[in-house]
């Protein structure tokens, strides 16, 4: 995409109102536009980063074996009433509205209710289990303070998954698979060194213990204990004496961190099925109620949290897998501008996503405006690289330079 194209600016300041990191940044770098506090709307650079976030997603539930659905964001009072979940003295995060008729309805915070009632026409032996969905979807939670720019919201989008099973068994196996397929998530957006499971509360998803995905983060609005070994880690609402000699382990051996959460699991067990009447037969005919688990990831929340733990005093710094674009190539000179060009059209010809800065602008403005950006590869093209032939290449990252043939490049990028 040529640069002089998209309709965005960048900023040099930040908005006076706008305290979060996250926000700051991805304001002044034309990725997102603030409608009001808590809501945010996504402009083309911050959307093509959600589509990779949610790609990477979706690949690692597909594997899984999880189908894909949308539901309502229009949330049926009735239903929710079943599991005593529709008063605010409950759940008091919801957005509600009436019907011209007079009849009340929610807007969906969460979709367990709703998909027990869905999969109650879909779902009735032993032999239709088990079966998993997912959905990509915008939720509306009405917090009392939306904070931490786009890692709060009242409006954001999510992944959420469901899991129903005739067994605890297979409920559990299942669990235990999506833990590793989340790791394998925030491995792959750039997060895996610094997430770790987490024992926690279920809170108002079910009053259970649950597990977090939590993310070492100095602004992070959680304290978890990690253990010196890396592989275990307690919130702080259960870290305690009972907690720890239920698991063997020390107080000394954990140490405390700034953590946000970036990613959570619920096993209900049969609780939900009971509450809503999903049942299903056995191989001897016996009626049964069906486990349910279900899984979320913040895919804006994700976002944000990558901005906040990966940039420095200039910006952004994109891990490869969820930058808008591979390559932000910078033509320098009116000199340069034919054989820059020339090098956007080969790169984008073999597939390559390019931001091609072609603005009229100064050089040093260019530099800056990469640098807020944070596209990972930096191509620079002067007057140096039309004598040479060679590309100057910079590492966003690592501040590291280079130089390479136009070949050289794109069989590494390849690589």
């Amino acid at each position: 995409m040529r640069q002089s194209h998209l309709f965005t600016k960048t900023r040099r300041e930040a908005p006076k109102n706008e305290e979060a990191k996250n926000a700051q940044l991805l304001i002044r770098g034309g990725f997102i536009n603030k409608e009001m506090a808590g809501v945010y709307s996504f402009l083309p650079l911050g959307l093509k980063v959600i589509k990779n976030i949610k790609k990477i997603v979706a690949e690692e539930m597909e594997k899984l074996g999880s189908q894909e659905i949308i539901m309502s964001t229009l949330q049926n009072k009735e239903t929710w009433e079943k599991t005593d979940r529709w008063d605010d003295g409950k759940v008091d995060i919801w957005f509600k509205s009436a019907f011209k008729n007079g009849s009340e309805v929610g807007f969906g915070w969460s979709h367990e209710e709703p998909i027990v009632e869905m999969m109650k026409s879909h779902v009735s032996s032993y032999h239709d289990l088990p079966v998993t969905v997912h959905q990509f979807q915008n939720k509306l939670r009405n917090e009392v303070r939306a904070k931490s720019g786009i890692m709060r919201c009242r409006e954001f989008v999510m992944k959420d998954m469901y899991c129903f099973a005739l067994t605890e068994e297979e409920n559990l196996t299942f669990y235990n698979r999506v833990i590793e397929a989340y790791l394998n998530v925030f491995r792959r957006v750039g997060l895996g060194d610094i997430t770790f499971v987490t024992s926690a509360s279920g809170g108002v998803f079910t009053d259970a213990f649950s597990h977090e995905f939590q993310t070492v983060c100095a602004t992070g609005e959680d304290n978890t204990y990690i253990h010196k070994d890396g592989k275990l880690a307690l919130n702080e609402e259960i870290f305690n004496d009972k907690t720890l000699k239920k698991l063997g382990a020390k107080k000394s051996d954990f140490e405390i961190k700034k953590t946000t959460e970036v990613g959570n699991i619920f096993n209900f067990g049969t609780q939900k099925s009971e509450q809503l009447g999903l049942y299903v037969s056995d191989n001897n005919g016996k009626k049964k109620p069906v486990f349910l688990s279900s899984y979320g990831i913040g895919v804006t929340r994700l976002m944000g949290t990558i901005v906040e733990v990966l940039s420095d005093d200039k910006g952004i710094i994109w891990p490869r897998g969820v930058s808008p674009f591979e390559i932000h190539l910078l033509s320098l000179t009116d000199g340069s501008k034919k054989f820059a060009d020339d090098i956007y059209e080969s790169l984008v010809s073999r597939g390559i996503e390019v931001l091609y800065d072609d603005r009229d602008l100064r050089a040093g403005e260019k530099f800056t405006d990469s640098d807020l950006i944070g596209i990972p590869t930096r191509i620079i093209v002067g007057e140096k690289t039309i004598k040479s032939g060679m590309l100057e290449i910079k590492d966003r990252l690592t501040d590291k330079i280079k130089e390479l043939t136009l070949k050289d490049l794109i069989n590494e990028l390849k690589n």
